[in-house]
């Protein structure tokens, strides 16, 4: 059984080794086939290609030929074209040409002609008005001279009055007068008489007056006022010496002079801080006015000096401008504070307005009412006024100037006059 199953089996593995030779030799076969339909599917496509391709080229080629025929052919037309224009425009200008010199020719001639008309004119007339016009350059020189005269005497009287007001501002006394002046004219244009005191003490039993202080109301109704003191400060002699150095370019003298002004307005500072600050009496702070904008600048440009006398000394700096501001600030306050005294007053009003527009509207409803009741009548008459036109429609009308007379009614043209 087994030899018989061996048998078999070598059998059948001979016939599967004789098909798959066969198989093998058929498919080889078949591919040498394929390669050689594909090489010859190649060959044709290739040729095909090549064909189409040379044929496309040929075709580019000459129409590229046609096409640069046709360009050359416009270039030439418009070389030609352009070569006309040209000529015509060279003709145009010949004659352009030969018109404006022919109108030239003619403009010099009569320019010419007219230049020696005016010389002839010029030469009779200047004869006679050349003494007229000398006798009146003569006369206008005396009177520029006259006025030169009166400029010098007028010139002459400013020196006069430069030399005063130098004298002026070199006076100690004179120059605190004058920013004293400044400072009360900036608090007359901004605050009222009642906001501010002149030349007033600040310290109870003491003799040092300030020259202006800010009457600043107390933090209630029955507390007293609080003064702001104010004092003008002008350091003529350090500042003038402080603009001279920096005239000159000696930074040396510059920076000496400023020393020089920032102790001075130190001292000043330290001066309305001993005599002038007196709480309660007075605000913890004071002012020191500088009159001019210059001078305050330059205050200003030292380093911590402005911090400084407001932490040491509690003085605080202010120009002109400066100044302004602060009284605005304040007069805003005071108007503040105006209306808030007053607000008692306006509620009182505004209760009262109440009361009465309460009544006004108790009577707006009773017009109302009689309103109603008017338009009721009036619907009422209406409708019966419709019932009688309804009742007489088939009565006939007569004339209005028949029927007045008729009821013993008036012409109501005779009752209108």
């Amino acid at each position: 059984m087994a030899a018989a199953l061996k048998e078999g089996m070598s059998e059948t593995r001979a016939g599967l080794d004789l098909r798959h030779k066969d198989l093998r030799q058929s498919v080889e076969t078949q591919l040498t086939e394929l390669k050689g339909q594909a090489a010859q599917s190649d060959r044709a496509l290739r040729e095909e290609v090549q064909g189409s391709l040379k044929s496309l080229g040929d075709g580019l080629i000459a129409s590229l030929g046609r096409l640069g025929e046709s360009q050359r052919e416009r270039l030439t037309q418009l070389a030609e074209e352009l070569a006309r224009l040209t000529r015509r425009q060279e003709q145009a200008q010949e004659a352009l040409r030969l018109t404006v010199e022919g109108r030239l020719d003619s403009l010099r001639a009569d320019n010419a002609e007219k230049l020696e008309t005016i010389r002839k004119t010029v030469d009779e007339q200047l004869q006679g008005t050349l003494e007229k016009r000398l006798g009146e350059s003569f006369r206008l020189v005396s009177e520029r001279l006259e006025l030169v005269h009166k400029g010098l005497g007028e010139m002459q009287s400013l020196a006069s009055g430069v030399g005063d007001l130098k004298r002026v501002l070199s006076n100690v006394k004179t120059r605190g007068t004058w920013g004293e002046v400044q400072l009360g004219s900036i608090l007359e244009q901004l605050l009222t008489p009642e906001q501010y005191l002149t030349n007033t003490p600040t310290r109870p039993g003491s003799a040092e007056r300030v020259e202006y202080a800010i009457r600043l109301p107390g933090k209630g109704d029955g507390e007293p006022e609080v003064l702001l003191p104010i004092d003008a400060k002008f350091p003529l002699e350090d500042y003038a010496r402080l603009t001279a150095a920096a005239e000159l370019g000696d930074g040396a003298a510059v920076e000496e002079a400023a020393r020089q002004l920032e102790s001075r307005i130190r001292a000043c500072a330290r001066d309305i801080r001993d005599k002038y600050l007196h709480p309660p009496h007075t605000t913890d702070f004071a002012i020191l006015f500088l009159p001019t904008e210059g001078l305050y600048a330059e205050i200003l440009r030292r380093p911590g000096l402005a911090e400084q006398l407001q932490r040491d000394c509690r003085v605080t700096l202010a120009g002109p401008t400066t100044l302004a501001a602060t009284l605005n600030a304040l007069q805003m306050g005071f108007r503040t504070l105006a209306i808030q005294k007053r607000s008692g007053e306006v509620w009182r009003v505004l209760e009262a307005v109440k009361t009465e527009f309460g009544r006004y509207g108790e009577v707006l409803d009773k017009v109302q009412k009689k309103l109603h009741e008017a338009t009721r009548s009036i619907d009422g008459v209406a409708v019966r006024r419709r019932a009688i036109d309804r009742t007489l429609r088939a009565v006939g009308r007569l004339p209005e100037e028949e029927a007045g007379p008729l009821l013993g009614l008036d012409d109501p043209g005779e009752s209108e006059e």
